[in-house]
């Protein structure tokens, strides 16, 4: 292997948050931007199994306010949303003016999961393939704006990444059974993956494809790609001046009697 082959080391914890406090700066400034133009937006983010989702939205949201970015993570569907249309469950969570909506896992699990464990007929699966094309195009036609995102972690990685999560109590919840089947069906999901591609990458809706194992470069690349994507202008803000406490009606709320604290442990 060349050394222009070689896989970039991973990166330093101190440039990667130096870096993602940049970006995350200017993500406040898209949300006036969002907030102000009355835009709607909607970010679909898929991907393999621990390929970083749920860090990299965490690190997109952090700093911003849950009234504009909002984050929806559908559970399995119950028996009342298996009997509506298969869209409809996701239409009711998308975005009114000057909100920006991040779906984690979406519709495409249709195309994913839902195809590989065989829980849509191979018709229902075709259908879905051809019909999403047009359905985004109205979706775009509409004027939303539709980001669609594939995090993509390599096989080595993700077992690194799993076996961290069977050690690690606080990670243990992340890993389902479900994870472990894409564990196993690792081709099954890379056969899905490119039908879904071939189908739905369309001009109106392509999909961008993040590697995600370095964790920090892709939270950093993701959204450097977002606030490209996404048109934006800084919206200019008066300076804030706290004014002087008013003396009136003066009361001594420091003394909190007959308040129950909280025992100081640390």
């Amino acid at each position: 292997m060349g050394d222009e082959d070689k896989a970039p080391s991973r990166m330093k914890r101190k440039a990667y948050e130096e870096e993602l406090r940049k970006l995350q700066v200017e993500l406040c400034h898209l949300q006036d931007w969002v907030k102000e133009k009355k835009l709607r937006v909607i970010i679909l983010f898929e991907g393999r199994d621990a390929a970083g989702k749920g860090g990299t939205i965490k690190a997109i949201t952090e700093k911003i306010s849950p009234r504009v970015f909002r984050v929806v993570a559908l559970p399995a569907p119950s028996d009342r949303e298996k009997s509506q249309l298969f869209m409809q469950r996701y239409m009711e969570r998308f975005p009114a003016g000057g909100e920006i909506v991040i779906f984690d896992r979406s519709w495409y699990n249709r195309a994913g999961v839902e195809h590989v464990m065989g829980f849509v007929d191979p018709d229902e699966h075709k259908r879905f393939l051809s019909l999403c094309p047009q359905m985004e195009k109205y979706i775009v036609d509409a004027g939303i704006i539709l980001i669609k995102l594939w995090l993509e972690v390599g096989m080595e990685e993700q077992e690194r990444r799993f076996n961290a999560r069977i050690d690690d109590p606080l990670r243990q919840w992340k890993l389902s059974p479900m994870d472990i089947e894409s564990y196993r069906l690792w081709y099954d999901y890379s056969r899905a993956r490119d039908m879904m591609f071939k189908a739905t990458s369309s001009k109106h809706a392509p999909w961008h494809v993040i590697r995600s194992d370095d964790k920090r470069r892709a939270r950093l690349n993701c959204i450097a790609h977002l606030l490209k994507t996404i048109p934006y202008k800084r919206v200019s803000r008066d300076r804030v001046r706290l004014p002087k406490r008013s003396a009136k009606g003066r009361y001594n709320d420091k003394a909190l009697r007959g308040a129950k604290f909280v025992a100081e442990r640390y």
